[in-house]
């Protein structure tokens, strides 16, 4: 059979898109993994991210890199598809004209059909396969497509469309089927988790589902990424607080804390309610770990603006935080209304101060855990290290637990064996994002 690769770009969204494709095409090709430096592919697939300007440029580079592996030999036939080629088909295909085939962030069964696969591809079917690109114990679940929200700077919704929600029943199969082949973890994923059932109920039903998800046999975690602010329903709060499969960790970006920004932005919502909404996530649920990401240069942001998203950060003091420059994004709200006013200069010095605070903030709740006994899973284990994570910790995104088992702590056990297991460990020491820990015991 011929060979084929996807390399994956940009969020965990696209790593799903991807895993359902590879099962499709799993019995008519050989797939070679992400990883693997085969020395032949006659097939590479890109799917590519068009989010922001850096994504873009990263994007861009891949193509550029598996175009030069085809000149070389290496590669038969380059395929570009994803959120990149469905805003910018025409000026890559001119661009680029090496590339073989084009298709959008939509265009599955083109693609297929392409490649000489002649199915009706429908992703959150069901029965829908899945070839995991993650290590088994863990998966993503993309609950909904799309976004409804129209903040100026965001190209989401021109790319992927509106928001529409897969109907609970087949998350839920579909988590079964994960939960089946070894997964133990999901890791909820949208544009909007928040915004979840509000198409097809006409209420948000997220705890809904996370109730139904939390029943599925061999499901021990779950957390949630991606959660809009404005609206989140509370009664995920209270079932978090509640329900020990649901981790106490949530992944919500807020992007600024200025309200003029927040305004510009068209967040709807203002620097007090951002906070008001924090306290009330850490008074339903004591010792929930908060995730965000912010927006540095977004035009409006003064010397001011920056100087309130600074305290506002030192103030709040987030267990996990990344941060991203603005970037004009052409039929944005934002790129047809604002002129993009803050120096490119400028938007690094403040990106720059903003991790360096953050690093200051994670290393000191770091050591807080210090002495502390954590159940953690285990991702890999590269040389005599295990990578683990507990509750607390989202795969990719943050930082690791990092143990050094002694040669007697796991009599019989090969490293290989150990991956995906659960283990209390020993927190011994902090750094900036990482923490080292002893083994106590498998559980």
């Amino acid at each position: 059979m011929p060979s084929l690769k996807i390399i994956t770009l940009g969020c965990s969204k696209n790593t799903v898109d991807t895993e359902h494709l590879l099962a499709v095409l799993e019995p008519a090709y050989t797939i070679v993994e992400e990883g693997d430096a085969a020395a032949r592919t006659d097939f590479l697939l890109l799917n590519t991210c068009g989010f922001i300007g850096d994504a873009k440029e990263e994007s861009i580079a891949a193509i550029l890199e598996a175009v030069q592996m085809k000149k070389e030999g290496n590669v038969g036939k380059v395929v570009v598809f994803g959120c990149l080629s469905q805003r910018y088909e025409r000026d890559l295909r001119e661009g680029i004209p090496e590339v073989d085939a084009w298709f959008g962030a939509r265009d599955f069964n083109p693609l297929l059909r392409y490649l000489g696969v002649e199915v009706s591809f429908a992703p959150f079917a069901s029965d829908a396969p899945r070839h995991l690109t993650t290590p088994r114990h863990y998966a993503f679940l993309k609950i909904s497509e799309g976004c409804d929200r129209r903040c100026s700077y965001c190209a989401i919704p021109l790319i992927r469309g509106r928001h529409v929600s897969v109907p609970l029943e087949r998350l839920v199969a579909e988590a079964k089927s994960l939960a089946a082949a070894g997964v133990k973890e999901l890791i909820v994923v949208a544009q909007d988790t928040g915004r979840y059932g509000l198409d097809l109920y006409g209420r948000r039903a997220l705890a809904t589902l996370l109730e139904a998800l939390s029943g599925v046999d061999g499901i021990e975690w779950i957390r949630m990424h991606y959660c809009y602010p404005d609206g989140f329903p509370d009664d995920v709060l209270a079932l978090m607080a509640s329900n020990p499969k649901i981790c106490p960790y949530l992944d919500i970006p807020l992007q600024h804390a200025s309200d003029r920004v927040l305004s510009q932005m068209h967040r709807h919502t203002t620097g007090v309610e951002v906070r008001a909404q924090i306290e009330k996530f850490r008074h339903a649920v004591p010792g929930i770990v908060l995730r965000t990401t912010l927006m540095v240069g977004h035009p409006g942001e003064g010397e001011k603006e920056f100087a309130e998203l600074m305290d506002f950060v030192r103030d709040t003091r987030f267990d996990r935080m990344g941060a991203f420059k603005y970037s004009e994004e052409e039929g944005t709200y934002g790129a047809g209304h604002y002129r993009d006013e803050v120096p490119a200069e400028v938007k690094q010095e403040r990106l720059d101060a903003l991790m360096t605070l953050q690093a200051e903030i994670s290393l000191a709740n770091n050591r807080r855990r210090i002495g502390t006994v954590e159940r953690v899973i285990v991702d890999s284990v590269p040389g005599d290290t295990l990578v683990c994570r507990s509750r607390f910790e989202s795969p990719d995104v943050d930082g690791e637990i990092l143990v050094k088992p002694g040669p007697d702590d796991f009599p019989g056990q090969s490293a290989d064996a150990l991956v995906g297991q659960f283990m209390d460990v020993e927190i011994t020491d902090a750094e900036e994002y990482d923490l080292l820990a002893r083994p106590k015991n498998l559980l």
